[in-house]
């Protein structure tokens, strides 16, 4: 067993050298410009994604609407996480539309559009992404593999190039909304980063 969790270890940091480039942490920081653009002008950042991918989706909207490290106000940022819209909308039209509806009903030009997808082919977060960019909101994907269809409906995409299991790409996806949380909040909140502090 030692060994199988070394080996697990080792990989998950093989795949995080590999991902973060230059030119990965640039990407990374134009969607915190995004997202600080979208907030300065009175928008909104939706989340969306399915299973693991919902769970990194809700944690970016509720530490961006709540709290990271440090106390400061709150950014409208949600998820659509309810299960009673959920199951009503996957009911009435079928799961491919659950986040497009919301997208249509809640975002307007200025609001930003964050879709998870480590396989980057959910039909239901291609569909939102769709929706989002025929609206003329901005869409920052998540995703992996080669970035399936919704590479095809980002603004910008911040892609792990990996092709096993979806738990390494999942990894870096909470890293990145670290960051991107963190970017935000530098950008906003300078005061909450002084420039000597280490």
């Amino acid at each position: 067993m030692l060994e199988l969790l070394y080996q697990q270890i080792k990989e998950s940091r093989q795949v995080a050298e590999t991902f973060f480039t230059p030119e990965n942490i640039k990407t990374i920081e134009n969607a915190t410009r995004l997202f600080a653009e979208s907030f300065q002008f009175g928008g909104k950042v939706l989340t969306c994604g399915n299973g693991g991918s919902m769970c990194d989706a809700m944690h970016l909207a509720e530490e961006l609407s709540g709290k990271y490290r440090k106390s400061r106000p709150p950014l409208p940022a949600f998820s659509v996480s309810d299960p009673g819209y959920l199951s009503c909308v996957a009911n009435d039209f079928g799961y491919e539309h659950v986040f497009a509806r919301y997208v249509e009903a809640f975002l307007k030009t200025g609001d930003v559009l964050v879709a998870f997808s480590t396989s980057g082919k959910s039909p239901n977060v291609v569909k939102a992404a769709e929706t989002a960019k025929k609206l003329g909101i901005k869409v920052v994907a998540l995703t992996g593999n080669d970035g399936g269809k919704l590479k095809d409906y980002t603004d910008i995409e911040i892609r792990v190039p990996y092709f096993g299991y979806a738990d390494r790409i999942q990894e870096i996806h909470i890293q990145v909304v670290h960051a991107l949380i963190m970017g935000v909040e530098s950008i906003l909140f300078p005061e909450l980063y002084p420039k000597n502090q280490n």
